[in-house]
């Protein structure tokens, strides 16, 4: 397992700052944001579309800091009602940046439509009142797994992996709804993209998760997550409290180490499962901590993750009877 980070975890610096601070933690690649719900401050998507030489110049910058890309990231709402063409615009170059580029990976969210005949994306995670499984029936069979099906082939003609983010507002949001769409799809162009911090705040296990759903997880996104007990016991999980107002949420983004009650052994147990399951590719530091400095929050997340993740093969072999 190799250590990288998501370049927009530290947004307020230059590129070159950013490509400074990784080599100088020693970690392996970045992760460029290429627009969508990212500004994109590192990367001008159409430019190093339409200029070969100025790709060449920009994977020049990144290969002389020692470092690689293990992939772009377009998360956004492809299937909103209303800018959901504008964001697959933005997927589809992606893509097509990613073949030019030769990164194997393009991190995406599954998208949320609405209702028939709605202008906003409509979340429902319950099958009451009745109508409810009308929209969630007209959300997959007509609207997202048609979309997908021809994303998947876009996908395998550009030779590129979409690895799909369970995260709330989306369709996909949790194993169940994500093994849906894989096997709905039967594509080795489609996997997952495993973020655990979106999981643990609507309550899972992971290392359920991640056996749940083994063979699938294609990108791993290291981000730690804090419930806030009090506000937890009074209200439940859900919350759409602003993020910056710390206190007052049920749960936080914070940094790795900070938010899991067992701090460094939840994350040994994570990458352990993560072998365990079939997955040995990068951990993709997030930082999104709004408490502690971006750089103080990326270096104690290399920190840990150095501690904890697995380097060597196996090559442990049976005694011969």
């Amino acid at each position: 397992m190799e250590i990288g980070l998501i370049t927009d975890s530290l947004s307020s610096r230059s590129f070159d700052e950013v490509l400074e601070i990784a080599a100088g933690l020693g970690l392996s690649s970045i992760e460029l944001p290429t627009g969508n719900w990212s500004e994109a401050p590192h990367i001008n998507l159409d430019a190093l579309l339409d200029n070969e030489a100025e790709r060449a110049a920009f994977m020049g910058r990144i290969a002389d800091a020692g470092l690689g890309i293990s992939a772009l990231n377009a998360n956004g709402n492809q299937l909103h009602p209303v800018s959901g063409p504008q964001q697959d615009e933005v997927l589809r170059k992606s893509i097509r940046l990613a073949q030019l580029m030769e990164v194997s990976t393009v991190v995406c969210m599954s998208g949320l439509p609405g209702a028939a005949g709605d202008s906003s994306p409509n979340w429902v995670i319950s099958s009451w009142p009745p109508e409810n499984l009308e929209i969630l029936d007209y959300q997959w069979e007509q609207v997202a797994i048609p979309y997908w099906r021809q994303l998947a082939a876009f996908a395998e003609e550009h030779r590129v992996k979409l690895a799909i983010e369970p995260c709330f507002t989306q369709l996909v949001y949790n194993a169940a709804t994500a093994k849906r769409l894989i096997d709905a799809l039967g594509s080795e162009w489609v996997g997952i993209n495993l973020d655990p911090s979106h999981l643990v705040a609507m309550g899972a296990d992971i290392p359920s998760v991640i056996r749940a759903l083994a063979g699938t997880i294609m990108h791993v996104h290291a981000k730690d997550v804090r419930l806030n007990t009090p506000v937890v016991a009074a209200n439940g999980l859900p919350d759409g409290t602003g993020m910056t107002l710390w206190q007052q949420r049920a749960w936080n983004y914070v940094t790795l180490g900070l938010g899991h009650p067992a701090g460094e052994a939840f994350w040994a147990d994570f990458v352990y499962e993560l072998r365990a399951a079939g997955y040995d590719g990068t951990l993709n530091i997030e930082h999104e901590d709004v408490l502690v400095n971006s750089e103080e929050g990326v270096r104690r997340a290399a920190g840990l993750l150095r501690k904890v993740a697995l380097q060597g093969e196996p090559d442990w072999k049976p005694a011969q009877v």
